[in-house]
């Protein structure tokens, strides 16, 4: 098996990265991975990790190490497919470390494993980023209470135009991901929604040992995310798939 330094985890909004961040982050074996370079722009990044607006790149990457490590050894980054490009062309602007991809990021991070989390329904990913958005909330705990609330609570509406744009969106940032592992010459373990929802601690113990850490530590983890999806989403994506037969 072995040990990984780092691993970033690939993902596009409403995959169900933030219930497996939280899965990795419990197992106490896996460091705390985050977005932490989410937001196109390096202030953004500094604030996050608790700098100065104008900390220079270098410190917020080390900052940013040392809190997606913790006390693991391991360093774990989500990343978003909008966030990749502008990450990497800061990176290679910033440290000039490598040729390729690649290269920059196991310069940055040390020996790295790749993990892709996709959801398969496009249509249904839609759905969810249309509620979340338009709800404020985005994530809550299983007993129900709230994790993340972004604005008011708002009553979702129905917006076939919304969904039909955001699947498109998730299906390029889909093909965006693939063309990039085969350009860097990159095989990520992959995971999906579906099964990550099914049987979140048997996918948990797949990342650990990808990531070359004990898959043991998954079994008293306790989930601490809930699902969102309900019968309003079902009947959203049913009627969305009926007046877009190819969606």
């Amino acid at each position: 098996m072995t040990k990984f330094a780092s691993y970033i985890l690939c993902t596009s909004p409403r995959s169900g990265s933030t219930l497996l961040c939280d899965l990795l982050a419990r197992s106490g074996v896996a460091g705390h991975p985050e977005s932490y370079f989410h937001r196109p722009e390096m202030a953004s990044w500094a604030r996050g990790v608790g700098l100065p607006e104008t900390a220079p790149f270098a410190d917020i990457l080390r900052a940013a190490i040392g809190q997606g490590r913790g006390d693991a050894g391991v360093f774990g980054l989500r990343l978003q497919s909008h966030s990749r490009v502008v990450f990497l062309e800061t990176l290679a602007r910033e440290t000039a470390a490598g040729a390729c991809d690649l290269d920059l990021l196991q310069c940055a991070f040390g020996p790295t494993a790749f993990i892709y989390l996709n959801r398969d329904d496009k249509v249904a990913q839609a759905v969810s980023y249309l509620k979340a958005t338009q709800s404020g909330l985005w994530h809550r705990a299983p007993d129900g209470s709230e994790i993340e609330r972004t604005a008011p609570p708002e009553q979702p509406r129905y917006d076939a135009a919304f969904i039909a744009k955001n699947a498109a969106q998730f299906a390029d940032d889909h093909a965006g991901w693939n063309n990039w592992f085969a350009e860097q010459g990159i095989e990520p373990l992959r995971l999906t929604y579906d099964a990550l929802s099914a049987d979140p601690i048997g996918e948990l113990r797949r990342v650990l040992e990808h990531i070359g850490q004990n898959p043991d530590a998954a079994n008293a983890v306790q989930i601490g995310v809930g699902k969102l999806a309900d019968q309003q989403s079902r009947d959203w994506i049913a009627r969305f798939k009926a007046s877009h037969p190819a969606g």
